[in-house]
């Protein structure tokens, strides 16, 4: 095959995140392997104001979801521009990303990317601190302004 077809046959979408949450305590092959495993995607960059029958409404369209559980200010308990979607299988996931990543919801272009599951308290660890890693586009453009 030439290296042009390999070029069109990668989907740089189902890459593996980079991301790694600080409070994840493995080793970098089980890491991988969780994500290669995983049926659930951090999705980022959201509005505060995107609520969970929003998610629920647009990755519906790439397949059944399990759950959504939003990213939310750990005193004020209101959402902070994140979420978790669990899909039943990795199928629907993938065209999860494929299909929704980039697309604009509550005028900001959403970032969905693998997860490794997730886990009562996961909520909060990403309004804690701003992690551009994680897609918060708006905030890291304005940081460069």
């Amino acid at each position: 095959m030439s290296k042009d077809l390999k070029i069109l046959c990668s989907d740089f979408y189902l890459e593996l995140s980079k991301d790694r949450s600080q409070h994840f305590r493995a080793d970098n092959r089980e890491h991988e392997k969780l994500l290669k495993e995983s049926c659930t995607l951090y999705v980022g960059n959201l509005s505060i104001y995107t609520s969970e029958e929003q998610i629920f409404e647009l990755f519906t369209r790439c397949g059944d979801i399990r759950n959504v559980f939003m990213g939310l200010d750990k005193l004020k308990k209101t959402p902070c521009g994140f979420c978790f979607v669990e899909y039943y299988n990795r199928a629907d996931a993938e065209n999860a990303i494929r299909f929704l990543n980039g697309t604009i919801l509550d005028d900001h272009i959403i970032h969905a990317e693998w997860d490794v599951g997730f886990r009562e308290g996961k909520q909060y660890e990403c309004c804690e601190d701003f992690d551009a890693g994680r897609g918060d586009f708006e905030k890291e453009a304005q940081a460069h302004d």
